[in-house]
């Protein structure tokens, strides 16, 4: 194979050598299993406790199952593993630090927000491709439950939300990164830029988003040469419905018609019918969608290429009740089919 440079600039990357996606896994909660891609999905809960008795030991359940059924997927043992990249909603990754303690592996803990499962995919196809490891675990998670008591109120509280509000995808995915092998090929990564439209309202985030996202696919296109159209699929992680239409102006602007060839992960996971107000967001919108129903995609042949950009809104507690902006970041992965022949 000719040695190809893999920085394409300063924000996109080439992998050279053949990542592949070797097994992913994917465990949810029960609101999330009877939307329209709910058969896709591995394991799916009949309560939001997943028999746990705590909201937040429900979701580390979810993301050790997840973890479980990429590695079985990948037909390689925990002990091969090198590395696990994981992040989560919850204050110091806690989510992410217990299932790497239970499966005795090395861990990256990550925080994007809900941009992590991209951040993670792309530092894992990186770590590969530069020959650090054979082969690296990478996931993340969200609960409904943890997210409203961490980040908004207790959902005990019962407060009213406005109708640009997004209801926090319960479930984790993950996956096995490495050489060769079979699954879909990771083919780019592009990191973004941290944006910040001004926007202080915590039920907003589709529309504090958009912007990275705007940033991140369009630095995409002009560092790659391409368009919309050189992609069977293009997805945000959780705009919503207020995120999703912002976008799609910001890049018709920008030159770029994103109708036929894009679609959102927080849109997708539920069906219209579903009381989710503006649509999904959390950590597992983009892991639970990307590593079911688009993995599922690109190995059956409904996909030839795929790009999914995985948004995250950078603040905390903290930084909301002193008044402060927030900040948000986008994160992009080209994934391809495998071509017969």
């Amino acid at each position: 194979m000719m040695n190809v440079p893999p920085r394409v600039s300063r924000q996109t990357w080439r992998f050279s050598k053949d990542i592949r996606i070797m097994g992913s896994g994917v465990a949810t909660g029960p609101l999330e299993g009877q939307g329209p891609l709910g058969e896709e999905f591995d394991i799916v809960h009949e309560d939001n406790y997943a028999n746990e008795d705590s909201w937040e030991k429900a979701e580390r359940k979810m993301m050790a199952q997840a973890t479980e059924v990429a590695i079985k997927k990948s037909n390689i043992t925990g002990q091969e593993i090198d590395v696990m990249l994981a992040g989560d909603l919850l204050n110091q990754i806690i989510t992410s630090n217990y299932t790497a303690r239970g499966l005795e592996l090395p861990l990256l803990g990550l925080f994007g927000a809900c941009s992590t499962s991209m951040e993670g995919l792309a530092l894992a196809a990186a770590l590969v491709d530069g020959g650090f490891v054979r082969y690296a675990l990478t996931g993340c998670s969200s609960h409904n439950s943890t997210a409203e008591r961490q980040f908004r109120y207790p959902t005990e509280y019962g407060g009213q939300k406005p109708p640009h509000a997004q209801f926090t995808v319960t479930g984790a995915g993950a996956s096995v990164v490495g050489l060769g092998a079979s699954g879909p090929r990771i083919t780019h990564a592009t990191v973004g830029k941290v944006t910040d439209l001004g926007i202080k309202d915590p039920f907003d985030m589709g529309s504090a988003m958009a912007p990275a996202a705007a940033d991140t696919i369009s630095t995409h296109f002009k560092d790659l040469d391409r368009t919309p159209q050189d992609y069977d699929l293009i997805v945000t992680g959780d705009l919503g419905k207020v995120g999703y239409a912002i976008l799609k102006d910001m890049m018709m602007d920008l030159g770029y018609d994103m109708t036929p060839h894009y679609s959102d992960c927080g849109l997708m996971i539920y069906s219209p019918s579903q009381d989710v107000f503006s649509g999904g967001s959390g950590c597992a919108s983009s892991a639970v969608v990307t590593y079911s129903h688009i993995v599922n995609g690109l190995q059956n042949g409904r996909f030839g290429r795929v790009l999914v950009v995985a948004t995250g809104a950078l603040f905390s507690p903290i930084s909301f009740q002193q008044g402060e902006s927030i900040p948000c970041i986008a994160h992009g992965v080209v994934m391809e089919g495998v071509q017969e022949g």
